[in-house]
């Protein structure tokens, strides 16, 4: 894919154009889309649960840097199971191999059916995958953090990171990708880790909750 397709892809001309409006209404400390902040995991108590038809809508990453009003921090779901945080809590807790894991097998029905899934093309590609993700977190037990996706990815800002939205009191909702860098960060109890800025409340941009959210761990 060339880097037009990627940016157009990645919703980079409407993101250019949400920060260029950020910044005309809410000034200089205005949230800027792909924007790298720093949650605690623990921190994340729910989803985000897009619910249109009550005014919840499907937020996806383009959505990254919205200062959006309204209830639709309200629609969420406790954050319980999960394949991915069962899957990895499995393995690095309790020895148990990818291969076997639930996720191994989700991900090899995927591949079968769609000939592609997070960029894998090929069982091999999914054993390499997780041996990456091995190294990831064995890094992040040693260093007690993550390194930004967006450093070690060469990404725009933080995009493709683990994406959170802001609700009105502060509050982290989990939503979309990401999932396996907050896994790990979730079973090792990190203090701080990067994330991908998604949807803020107005109501907590207000408040200046981003200036906590900003800053990088000591």
């Amino acid at each position: 894919m060339s880097d037009l397709q990627q940016a157009l892809s990645a919703g980079v001309p409407v993101k250019i154009a949400r920060d260029v409006y950020n910044r005309v209404r809410y000034g200089a400390e205005a949230p800027k889309s792909d924007e790298l902040i720093w949650i605690r995991p623990r921190d994340v108590t729910d989803w985000y649960k897009p619910d249109p038809a009550n005014g919840a809508p499907k937020f996806r990453r383009r959505h990254s840097g919205l200062v959006a009003s309204g209830d639709w921090d309200r629609s969420r779901t406790p954050f319980g199971g999960h394949i991915k945080l069962d899957s990895i809590r499995a393995h690095f807790e309790g020895g148990v191999p990818w291969q076997d894991t639930p996720l191994f097998a989700f991900m090899l029905d995927q591949l079968a059916e769609k000939g592609r899934v997070d960029s894998c093309l090929s069982r091999e590609d999914l054993i390499a995958r997780y041996d990456r993700l091995d190294r990831i977190y064995e890094e992040a037990q040693r260093t007690r953090t993550l390194r930004p996706h967006g450093s070690v990815n060469e990404t725009r800002r933080e995009h493709g990171g683990i994406l959170v939205h802001i609700a009105r009191d502060g509050t982290p909702l989990r939503d979309g990708g990401g999932m396996h860098r907050f896994a790990i960060a979730y079973v090792l109890d990190l203090p701080r880790v990067p994330a991908q800025l998604g949807v803020i409340h107005s109501d907590a941009f207000k408040s200046g909750v981003l200036q906590e959210l900003r800053r990088p761990p000591e």
